[in-house]
């Protein structure tokens, strides 16, 4: 079966997709909540969901939740926070055993008022959030914050962005920052809880087997009445590098980390965009890639080196663990890679390679019923109704010159380097 989404617009700002399908014995239910992603409101907005998982009216503790959770067959929560260009979302999605398969159709209806009590009726105390909970959750927050310097193959990466992209929205962190916290209480946070609900652009994604009466309860259960919703412009793309910016950072640590950012500046709804997603792969896209063949297999530089490309800011990342002073031997042979795909010096052989990897990730979203979520969510950030095999046919149509004529626009813009203190 060919997975479709059906938008149903519900009220100002607020959109019910349902994608059918009957593969899984789950069903799956996200809210989505985009702000934009504003240096002011960040921190606050990564805390609230953290905070409403501690409690509801009807379940005012983790332990309450957790019960009922398990009285609904081991229903599953989950929450997050990321960005997406200039967006922050956040992420309310339960996972749950068809009721329908279990003979309990009910259970179903059940799941998903819990959901809805988790996000809409939090535990209040005299008008706010309790202030246990925030305090809690502060430090939970602070410690993920704190945390991210262990993983230092993430951090570079992120280190990376914020530098390349130090005048836009996007430098932004998606968790927030340590020194906002003291100055975030139980009232405050309240406040800008009610700005989410009531002013955030919301899509609420369901994934699943269903009929139009069960389609007819979730129009009437997730529509509410709102006012003004916040316009969240598109994501501006740099279409130049003014200019190219070289930053070493040192930390104790036993491998370097390089990351060089590139501008692309091809909109994802540029015809264009597919050749900058194919010449990414070929690049570096895995072991079969021109990167991982030269600076890895054939000059045993880097202990691992890939690509990423960010859709919606049109930036290709390059990220690389190398030995300290392997530094500018790895980036001429990145250089060199670079301008052969600028070249057209690839084969047929390596665009059926990529191709046939696109196609293997794409067609695996639809064996994952949260990944099915995520993919159409992204459909619609991005004003994109091609299905998963359009998706797939428009990347297998992909013709050299389109892949070298991305590979063209691909320029440099920050290197940036994490190496020993001592070396």
């Amino acid at each position: 079966m060919e997975l479709k989404r059906e938008r149903i617009k519900l009220g100002n700002g607020i959109y019910l997709n349902a994608i059918k399908t009957d593969k899984f014995k789950s069903s799956l239910l996200s809210w989505y909540f985009i702000r934009p992603l504003n240096r002011d409101e960040v921190t606050k907005n990564a805390l609230i969901p953290l905070v409403l998982k501690r409690g509801t009216k009807d379940f005012p503790n983790s332990l309450e939740i957790q019960k009922k959770l398990e009285e609904l067959y081991g229903s599953n929560l989950s929450v997050s926070i990321n960005k997406r260009g200039d967006r922050q979302v956040l992420r309310f999605t339960m996972e749950w055993a068809n009721g329908n398969y279990l003979g309990d159709e009910d259970y179903n209806f059940q799941t998903i008022e819990m959901l809805k009590a988790i996000i809409y009726e939090p535990l209040k105390v005299e008008g706010c959030f309790k202030a246990e909970y925030v305090a809690g959750e502060k430090e939970v927050l602070r410690r993920r914050i704190q945390s991210k310097i262990n993983d230092k193959r993430s951090y570079a990466i992120e280190r990376c962005i914020e530098e390349m992209c130090k005048k836009e929205k996007f430098s932004i962190s998606t968790l927030g920052y340590i020194e906002d916290l003291d100055e975030i209480n139980e009232e405050n946070l309240y406040e800008q809880y009610k700005t989410l609900l009531d002013t955030s652009p919301i899509e609420v994604f369901y994934v699943g087997n269903y009929d139009e009466e069960f389609i007819e309860y979730l129009k009437t259960s997730i529509a509410i009445e709102r006012q003004e919703i916040v316009q969240i412009p598109r994501t501006k793309i740099i279409q130049s590098v003014q200019t190219k910016k070289m930053i070493n950072e040192d930390f104790d640590i036993n491998q370097g980390k390089l990351v060089i950012g590139y501008r692309a500046g091809i909109p994802y709804d540029d015809k264009l965009y597919n050749g900058l997603i194919v010449a990414s792969d070929i690049l570096g896209g895995g072991p079969n890639s021109k990167l991982f063949k030269h600076v890895r297999e054939e000059a045993s530089l880097a202990y691992y080196i890939g690509t990423k490309v960010y859709k919606y800011n049109s930036i290709m990342l390059i990220d690389s663990g190398i030995e300290f002073e392997n530094f500018q031997k790895t980036i001429e042979i990145i250089r060199k890679q670079i301008a052969d795909m600028k070249e057209g010096n690839f084969t047929e052989a390596d665009m059926d390679v990529s191709k046939k990897s696109i196609r293997t990730s794409t067609e695996s979203i639809k064996d994952n019923i949260f990944l099915i979520s995520e993919f159409f969510f992204s459909q619609s950030l991005s004003d994109d109704n091609r299905t998963l095999e359009k998706l797939i046919q428009d990347f297998e149509a992909v013709t050299k010159e389109e892949i070298m004529e991305a590979s063209e626009k691909i320029v440099p813009d920050t290197i940036y380097f994490m190496k020993n203190k001592m070396k």
